[in-house]
């Protein structure tokens, strides 16, 4: 099938790649022209393992064609994918700004390409060849337009009417339906979890539109769960906040394992035995982050505000991982006192390993609170160091995971990169002016490390 994939970020660039591996025809389509000359290149603009390759295997074959020109990519497609992003507002609400002006870019360039093909970036091609137009398609024709991205109930309502209410569109007589499509990747795992899915949701309400779908994803595993549009856009909201609200619970029952002396990691596993529960997202730490639970969950709640409905569960789960870090702070300031020129080293600035995006890290959130303690920041990450320092212009970091020790009062282990496991930690306690390592992700073995000498304090572990 021909597809085009509107937002080329984490979602749309690894969806793209993969829809062009399944042997799809796929445009990629991003505004950023330095980007696009990248990814024409095969070089991918963020972190992800495993991407880099796929998406040059899609460039050089020809079936992933990166453009910055809806009016190449939209006429020749057959099904249309949104993965723009969807921020949150100050109220929690999803900001569905991009949704709408991708749709109505979509809208305004369906009918046919004004050229063959368009010109190529300058810079842009494979192997010195523009992409290539494919089966000499010409706008028209029935067309599905799905959301990939996390949108609130009502929005493929809303995405229908703004596309029928386009001239260039509706003048054209058209036919065309939406859907929902949500994605339920991890960064750090994008590819994999594309490629391999437990479940395919797709939200339609038309045969056409459900056929259409299914021959996207045919190749892949998983389940298909078809329903309702409502019901689909719903699905992605409620599995996040359960799983938002798991990472909640566990991090309460470690608070109170703090305080009796219980080991939360036990604990877990305990509970994870029984199959009600499972043993994934029982990991006690400093709270959930990233791009998609913190604004999922307010969004949730805000979509239940809106409609009367007082979802306190909800309420609760946002207001424990709030908590979370500035409860983790807070025992670094009762351990070491007063933090107003203290030394403090920061392992990790990403909001997971295996991933530069530090959106909604607690990680940096911990480190602003810190300095805002007046604490002397050294930090080091993998990857979101550059990140990271677009979000902290004045922090200080370090090349190497050994020079943040240097001088340090404590080291805080805030990423999971499993790296920092196998540090040289007898090294790197003779440098540091006092042995504290405060693991705000329990990473770190316990007991090796107070072998070692270190005063080592972890997140519900006596």
């Amino acid at each position: 099938m021909r597809i085009a994939i509107i937002g080329a970020g984490y979602v749309g660039l690894t969806s793209a790649a993969v829809y062009a591996k399944l042997g799809h025809t796929v445009y990629a389509v991003r505004k950023d022209a330095d980007k696009v000359k990248k990814l024409r290149r095969g070089e991918v603009p963020f972190y992800e393992p495993g991407l880099p390759e796929l998406v040059r295997e899609g460039v050089v074959s020809g079936r992933l064609i990166p453009t910055t020109s809806y009016a190449e990519a939209v006429p020749n497609a057959e099904v249309i994918f949104l993965c723009v992003g969807t921020p949150p507002l100050p109220s929690g609400e999803a900001d569905l700004s991009q949704v709408f002006a991708a749709a109505r870019e979509v809208a305004e360039n369906w009918g046919p390409s004004p050229s063959p093909q368009s010109p190529p970036i300058e810079g842009g091609e494979v192997n010195g060849n523009p992409p290539p137009l494919v089966g000499g398609v010409r706008g028209g024709g029935y067309k599905v337009i799905a959301d990939k991205s996390t949108v609130p109930v009502g929005t493929a309502e809303k995405v229908r009417k703004l596309i029928s209410s386009q001239t260039s569109v509706h003048s054209s007589q058209v036919e065309f339906d939406v859907a929902s499509c949500p994605e339920f990747l991890r960064e750090g795992s994008a590819v994999h979890d594309t490629m391999n899915p437990d479940r395919v949701v797709i939200g339609v309400d038309s045969d056409r539109a459900r056929d259409a779908l299914l021959k996207v994803h045919e190749g892949l595993p998983g389940e298909r769960v078809v329903t309702d549009i409502a019901t689909a856009e719903m699905i992605k909201y409620a599995s996040n906040a359960f799983l938002a609200t798991k990472i909640s619970f566990i991090n309460e029952i470690a608070n109170v394992c703090d305080e009796v002396g219980a080991n939360v990691d036990e604990v877990a596993r305990g509970m994870g035995m029984d199959p009600r529960i499972g043993p994934h997202f029982l990991k006690a730490g400093t709270g959930y982050s990233g791009s998609c639970f913190p604004k999922d969950t307010r969004a949730l709640h805000n979509i239940a505000l809106n409609h009367d409905y007082d979802f306190k569960l909800l309420k609760a789960v946002i207001e424990v991982n709030q908590e979370q870090r500035h409860r983790f702070v807070r025992r670094v300031r009762d351990i070491l006192g007063a933090l107003e020129g203290k030394t403090i080293g920061v392992l990790g600035l990403a909001f997971k390993n295996n991933t530069d995006d530090v959106r909604e890290s607690t990680a940096l959130d911990i480190t602003r609170l810190l300095m805002k303690e007046g604490a002397i920041i050294k930090a080091f990450d993998y990857q979101a160091e550059s990140n990271a320092r677009h979000e902290i212009t004045e922090l200080v970091t370090c090349p190497t995971p050994e020079e943040v020790t240097e001088g340090a009062d404590a080291v805080l282990v805030l990423t999971e990169w499993p790296q920092f496991r196998d540090l040289p930690w007898a090294e790197m306690k003779t440098k540091m002016r006092q042995p504290f390592i405060f693991d705000g992700r329990n990473l770190l073995d316990a007991k090796k490390m107070r072998l070692l000498g270190f005063q080592y304090i972890s997140v519900g572990r006596p």
